[in-house]
């Protein structure tokens, strides 16, 4: 850590706590120690949260009091008495989950990569604790708080506050949307002359820039490591990337409800946070299914007591390590073998741009008398978008869809609108909201 480094991290951020009323430092502090407890202690962590999060649940939250549940001596036993809540039945049950004054709580929105949005509240605490964790793995890859960095990502107004952020935290942040390759040559040719020393954000957009600089001879830029989220670090993703930037890619496995799922050491093992979520694998049965076999992703948060989200049903599939399975880095986490998370793809237009699921899915969240969307490409001259209506359906809506995706990509790509009655879903049983029939290079 050098004296930079330190500054951020011993000043600037108690300072940021102080005004803000957080506790990014305090939980920061308390992961780094967390990460090296034993098995024992990390099992007893885990069932003492999670007994805790039950109890409460179940005595103060009315979608839960109303299910008449108890808790006895097996928070793990309770726990699966308690039904499995997918998006639909999360939205439908707002209401009837969230305590407190919603203007005074920080309301998350998922991306809507499964082609149906989510919204999760939260308070300062469980927030911290959230921002902590994401930290905690950005070190696993080398980054020290303060490093130079460049961030693809959705949030292209700034603002006053980001962009102070972004300045002490020597951030360079770029736009994930459209991924122009001139825009991207031009970020290539800075790094060149200004070195970061990592390079962040979903995992397709990290993919898209390794392309634009294999394909236009920039073969000089380097990076200490390469951090993925979001969307699935696919292996032709990965190999890209680190051989054309000379460096490891970090995968982390999260999602905006607040689930900390997981994420690669410099081992390259998925370790499992099970202080902040207990991870369930389950057949479609809803059975537990037994480690090295393929299971759907059931996570219950145990930090948000908010909003208790309980056995959430994401619509990912993972493969569980055996219990018995220790990693050579220390860390005593249980480990997952794979995740099979959001398999989404890019669709490219004429003019060599690229939009990956995140551009789509910022868009169709502003736009809710559509309930769920899907993306297909057959030729790089137009775009083909299937919906499924709500009930106060205008078809002016398909307008303004077609005017933000016009204005986003900066060009008027042919937007081909078709009224259906259900998406199918992938083998995960999440519905896939990008399909592009046109050929990867």
């Amino acid at each position: 850590m050098n004296l930079y480094n330190f500054f951020i991290e011993r000043a600037v951020i108690p300072a940021f706590d102080a005004v803000n009323q957080s506790a990014l430092k305090r939980h920061l502090d308390e992961w780094r120690m967390t990460q090296w407890l034993s098995t024992n202690e990390l099992e007893a962590l885990q069932r003492d949260r999670l007994a805790r999060l039950l109890q409460f649940a179940s005595e103060r939250v009315p979608f839960y009091r109303d299910l008449g549940l108890t808790v006895g001596a097996d928070p793990f036993e309770a726990l699966r008495a308690f039904p499995i809540i997918r998006k639909p039945m999360l939205k439908a049950n707002i209401d009837r989950l969230v305590l407190g004054d919603r203007d005074k709580l920080i309301k998350e929105a998922s991306s809507g990569s499964s082609g149906v949005q989510s919204v999760v509240y939260s308070d300062k605490n469980a927030e911290s604790s959230y921002r902590a964790i994401q930290l905690l793995w950005w070190g696993w890859a080398g980054y020290r708080i303060g490093d130079p960095i460049i961030q693809t990502g959705m949030t292209l107004h700034r603002g006053l506050i980001k962009g102070v952020k972004d300045r002490l935290f020597r951030t360079k942040y770029v736009s994930a949307f459209t991924l122009q390759p001139e825009e991207i040559i031009e970020h290539l040719r800075e790094l060149r002359r200004r070195p970061r020393k990592h390079l962040l954000g979903y995992a397709s957009s990290l993919y898209v820039f390794a392309q634009v600089a294999r394909d236009h001879g920039i073969d000089d830029v380097r990076f200490d490591s390469v951090i993925s989220w979001g969307d699935k670090m696919f292996p032709h993703y990965r190999a890209l990337i680190e051989k054309q930037f000379a460096t490891r890619a970090f995968d982390t496995y999260a999602c905006s409800e607040g689930f900390m799922i997981a994420a690669q050491c410099p081992e390259m093992s998925y370790h499992v946070m099970t202080p902040q979520v207990r991870l369930e694998l389950l057949d479609d049965q809803d059975r537990p299914v037994a480690p090295g076999e393929l299971g759907n992703v059931v996570v219950t948060r145990l930090d948000n007591f908010t909003m208790p989200l309980i056995r959430f049903y994401l619509g990912d599939l993972a493969i569980a390590e055996p219990p018995e399975k220790r990693c050579a880095c220390g860390r005593s986490f249980p480990l997952l073998a794979r995740v099979v998370s959001r398999d989404t793809d890019i669709v490219r237009s004429r003019s060599g741009k690229h939009m990956i699921v995140h551009f789509f899915t910022a868009i169709m969240e502003h736009v809710p008398e559509v309930r769920q969307f899907r993306v297909i490409q057959r030729s790089l001259d137009e775009i083909e978008l299937e919906y499924i209506a709500e009930i106060d359906f205008e078809p002016s809506v398909l307008d303004r869809i077609r005017e933000k995706i016009h204005e986003r990509l900066g060009e008027p790509m042919p937007v081909v609108f078709k009224r259906v009655e259900s998406i199918p879903a992938t083998a995960s049983g999440k519905p896939q909201i990008i399909q592009s029939l046109i050929s990867r290079t």
